[in-house]
């Protein structure tokens, strides 16, 4: 009963409701599961309190940790006694409380300075952090402030980015990275990502992808990793080769000598096949299953692809630009998009009367310029805006776990890293990382 005194604000009248403590957590996070009475006008910081003060009893030390505190399922964003009247619950029986590690970040890095306006980040690999800069080059990260590779070559702004390597290959050598540029082409990269230097080594893409005749805007690899698509300015999608090649698309072969040593080759390609059907820019391409691909555009319109047969099989309209995409979720199944408004929007395609989104999330202020789900929860996702911040949100309530305001500009990427880091970048040539969120 040590927490009965905590909140100071408590007065001694207020209503007392009895609760049990229950969590998931493993030890030291597992507090008694006895029933104690507590006031009812406590809002989540109290009762976290209260769990921290279950859990340091008889300890020698205990360094305070904040907790969220689910009901029936949803996440408490209220006093106790608000939320059992807004749901209808009484108050005579035992409430059963579940507590989770509080998801928000509790270390900021160091930002990474660019030259120019950060557009693309992919943390999808737990060795690096790839960005795209409006300076035309790629970079990989190893940790914050140390830069190891920089990727030339592009003539102009980088769009987007996306590791090309299958999750199941991702240590060692031989990585491959492709970037997309307003300069109208993709380009794919090799390097190896266990070398360790004190130097930034220089590299050049080992194919360049022709085919659009506009500014590409979106890249996405397919799980096998064997193929990548693009969405652009030109309305359409395409589709290229990332491994090997295939001669009958190869149109010419540079090589190119450097301080008398030869270089490897660089292989320009066209694309293997295009998706038509979207009438402005395809904002996003995201490409969950080898033969399911997802499209957004500015044509206010969703598209799910069947990759072999070349058509839509999903055809969703909203009322906005859409700028972002994203699939996961329960089931990797529900569809994540920001555009030209503050709501964050999620639809799940399994349900009938799909054009009606089945979650809307409107803390930000300004347009949603990226989304992006956890790996590896059904909850979980991040969002950026231009209103300059990254939010952090779970399906289990209408308000954002957590608003990280690092940048001082325009948010235009961001993404999760090793399972509990936020990276993003913005218009404020910064490189993010919000690191230690536990999500899981």
């Amino acid at each position: 009963m040590a927490g009965m005194d905590i909140d100071g604000d408590v007065e001694e009248a207020a209503r007392r409701v009895q609760v049990r403590f229950v969590t998931k957590l493993k030890p030291p996070f597992k507090a008694p599961t006895t029933s104690i009475a507590i006031p009812s006008n406590l809002t989540r910081f109290g009762l976290s309190s209260i769990v921290n003060n279950l859990l340091k009893a008889g300890k020698d030390e205990w360094n305070t940790e904040p907790f969220d505190f689910l009901i029936d399922g949803e996440l408490v964003r209220m006093s106790l006694e608000e939320f059992l009247l807004a749901k209808g619950i009484s108050a005579e029986k035992i409430l059963e409380i579940e507590y989770i590690k509080a998801v928000a970040p509790r270390k900021q890095e160091e930002p990474s300075l660019h030259d120019d306006w950060v557009s693309a980040v992919d943390g999808s690999n737990s060795q690096f952090i790839l960005t795209g800069c409006y300076d035309g080059c790629g970079r990989i990260w190893k940790a914050a402030g140390s830069c190891t590779h920089q990727l030339e070559g592009h003539t102009g702004a980088i769009t987007s980015v996306c590791v090309v390597t299958p999750r199941v290959a991702q240590s060692g050598a031989d990585q491959i990275v492709a970037t997309a540029s307003k300069d109208r082409t993709l380009r794919l990269w090799k390097f190896d990502a266990d070398e360790s230097s004190d130097q930034l080594k220089r590299i050049r893409a080992f194919k360049i992808l022709h085919g659009h005749n506009a500014s590409v805007q979106s890249v996405a690899a397919n799980p096998t990793g064997d193929m990548v698509c693009s969405g652009s300015w030109d309305c359409q999608i395409a589709l290229w080769q990332a491994s090997g090649s295939d001669t009958g698309d190869v149109v010419s072969v540079k090589k190119r000598k450097k301080d008398a040593k030869e270089e490897d080759p660089q292989v320009e390609e066209e694309a293997k096949s295009t998706l038509v059907g979207h009438t402005q820019c395809v904002s996003s391409v995201v490409w969950p299953q080898d033969e399911t691909m997802y499209s957004a555009s500015w044509d206010h319109s969703i598209r799910r692809w069947d990759v072999e047969m070349g058509k839509d099989s999903l055809n969703m309209y909203c009322d906005k630009v859409i700028n972002c995409l994203d699939v996961g979720g329960e089931g990797s199944a529900l569809i994540a998009a920001g555009g030209s408004d503050p709501i964050l929007r999620i639809w799940d395609p399994r349900k009938p009367g799909t054009s009606a989104p089945v979650y809307q999330f409107s803390s930000h202020s300004s347009w949603i310029s990226a989304c992006k789900w956890h790996e590896k929860s059904w909850f979980h996702l991040v969002s950026a805006s231009y209103d300059g911040k990254v939010m952090l949100w779970d399906l289990r309530t209408a308000w954002p776990l957590a608003v990280i305001d690092t940048h001082n500009d325009k948010v235009l990427c961001a993404d999760w890293w090793k399972g509990e880091s936020v990276v993003s970048g913005g218009a404020d040539s910064k490189l993010c990382i919000s690191s230690d969120v536990c999500v899981l």
